[in-house]
């Protein structure tokens, strides 16, 4: 039997909306992992759906962290001014520069990497591949193997969301749009860390985050 309990517990988990929730569930046999796996598809499905809409609405959020160490300049659209208001969208904005200011992402997307420096960044992993001795046979998969957590350390969608790294930031969006039932896209964004580029104290904002998430 599916209990209030339950629905809550998943909608806690994947922030969907109530009646989605109990809709995952029963469609899951009251399995949480399948339900959250199930909607994520239809998060996925949902996205996809609203990816011809316009969204020119949205804001332009500032993240200041560490007493103005670290700054970041984001602009997050969605369809309307409505929206763009709400508790909801708010928050993923906010969650989306922390996560930018913990994980510097260099772009939004993979289509947003230069494709002169992917070349650059291939062949030096062939060369790798070929100094530590792998047969061609096998080097092409490496590559692309390789290639994968390259795009992982630059693009910001296909980043592990530092709050809850059992999902992308991608996954987050598709997520919001499913609870939010409009289409949000993030449009461009700026780090700022002072003092960035000289030699300085090194400061693990990642392991802060998941130390404050733990206090809470």
């Amino acid at each position: 039997m599916i209990t209030p309990e339950d629905i809550k517990r998943l909608r806690e988990r994947t922030q969907a909306g109530m009646l989605d929730c109990k809709k995952a569930l029963e469609a899951n046999g009251g399995d949480m992992d399948k339900a959250t796996t199930w909607l994520r598809e239809k998060g996925m499905a949902a996205a996809a759906k609203k990816s011809e809409r316009i969204a020119a609405e949205g804001v332009v959020h500032s993240y200041i962290h560490m007493g103005g160490k670290i700054g970041v300049l984001l602009e997050v659209n969605c369809e309307t001014d409505f929206v763009a208001k709400s508790e909801g969208f708010q928050t993923l904005v906010r969650n989306i520069g922390l996560h930018i200011a913990a994980s510097k992402p260099a772009v939004v997307a993979i289509e947003d990497v230069d494709t002169t420096e992917l070349e650059n960044e291939k062949s030096i992993l062939k060369a790798q591949a070929k100094n530590e001795g792998k047969p061609d046979a096998v080097i092409e998969k490496m590559v692309e193997g390789r290639i994968k957590k390259f795009y992982k350390d630059v693009c910001l969608l296909e980043q592990d969301y530092v709050k809850n790294p059992e999902i992308t930031i991608k996954q987050l969006v598709n997520e919001a749009i499913l609870s939010i039932g409009e289409k949000i896209t993030i449009r461009r964004f700026t780090r700022y860390e002072m003092g960035e580029g000289l030699t300085k104290r090194s400061n693990d904002f990642a392991a802060e985050v998941a130390e404050q998430m733990a206090g809470k």
